[in-house]
């Protein structure tokens, strides 16, 4: 518990950092705010043009019926009960069935390198409780055997794992579909200025008040106080994934939570991070996994083949490339 805590508290000191970065926002306006801890990170929802806090409170159960629905550690979620149904085909949401198929298309665009059955490894090397014990090969064997996105068959509102140790991770993908619903719900109120912040994940409601855009800082690895650089984005998304998010040390090798399901490793690619600006988050949820598994080279091939998304990849040598349709 000590250690969650450390890690929301963080995520929080990052989160005011892009805050800080974005300008205030508006100047002469106070925002209306909330902030919470769901999806086992700090969440921030900042709106300006309104005095409305009714929206924070619906955007906070909001959040907390996707918890239920879409994590694979909460006994009671559509995700458990697919999960624990052994083969058996099981009746969902339609929220939950539009996740899995999009998880699924990012499944086909990456050749499976993006993998929602990515469960059974992710389980073994428990990163979320920083175990730091590397799990023996013959287990990582085992559990990328039952890692297949093509094991996953959707029809209807039912979905069926065809293979009965095949369990579904929608952490790759899930907060970015979350953010776009909180997008749709206060848009909705006709609310038109404001940032949503799901950890790593921010995604800006049109402008600053005054027709200026934000000033997003991208986080430098390792170094949770300070921006490696920043984007400047109008009703865009800027969603983050890196080594740096999860990870432990075992005689001196950095094992991190971004794991490669066709070895059962973390990726090796000397990439420390991958930021994707997009117009939807759940896009730029899934990319950002998607490029860092590619690898620098084949990463930018996949941005620079589709329409109105930027890349920042993050190598090594903490030297930036930038890519895409709004270089």
């Amino acid at each position: 518990m000590k250690n969650r805590i450390t890690r929301c508290m963080a995520a929080l000191f990052s989160a005011s950092l892009i805050f800080i970065l974005a300008g205030c926002s508006v100047a002469n306006t106070e925002p209306i705010s909330t902030t919470a801890i769901l999806f086992d990170t700090v969440i921030s929802i900042e709106l300006y043009g309104t005095k409305d806090t009714a929206i924070l409170d619906d955007c906070i159960s909001m959040c907390q019926d996707y918890e239920d629905r879409f994590s694979r550690t909460i006994d009671t979620s559509e995700i458990s009960q697919i999960n624990n149904a052994h083969g058996a085909a099981v009746t969902v949401s339609d929220d939950t069935i539009e996740l899995i198929q999009k998880g699924l298309d990012y499944g086909r665009l990456s050749n499976g390198y993006f993998d929602i059955t990515i469960a059974p490894l992710s389980s073994l090397w428990d990163f979320k409780n920083n175990t730091g014990v590397v799990p023996d090969a013959s287990a990582i064997e085992e559990a990328k055997s039952h890692v297949n996105y093509q094991n996953v068959i959707i029809n209807g509102n039912t979905v069926t794992l065809t293979d009965p140790k095949a369990a579904i991770d929608l952490g790759g993908i899930a907060k970015g579909y979350i953010a776009d619903q909180l997008k749709a719900l206060i848009e909705a109120k006709d609310v038109e200025h404001g940032i949503i912040s799901l950890g790593g994940n921010v995604l800006t409601i049109g402008s600053k008040i005054d027709g200026s855009a934000y000033h997003i800082g991208i986080q430098k690895p390792f170094d949770e106080s300070t921006a490696i650089t920043s984007v400047d984005v109008k009703d865009k998304s800027v969603v983050s994934s890196g080594v740096y998010e999860r990870y432990f040390k075992v005689d001196n090798k950095l094992y991190h939570h971004i794991l490669n399901p066709f070895t059962g490793f973390p990726y090796d690619n000397n990439l420390l991070g991958v930021t994707i600006i997009s117009d939807q988050s759940v896009d730029g949820d899934a990319l950002s996994t998607t490029c860092f598994a590619l690898g620098l080279d084949e990463g930018t091939k996949l941005i620079d083949s589709l329409d109105n998304i930027e890349a920042v990849f993050i190598t090594d040598d903490y030297e930036l490339h930038q890519t895409g349709s709004n270089k």
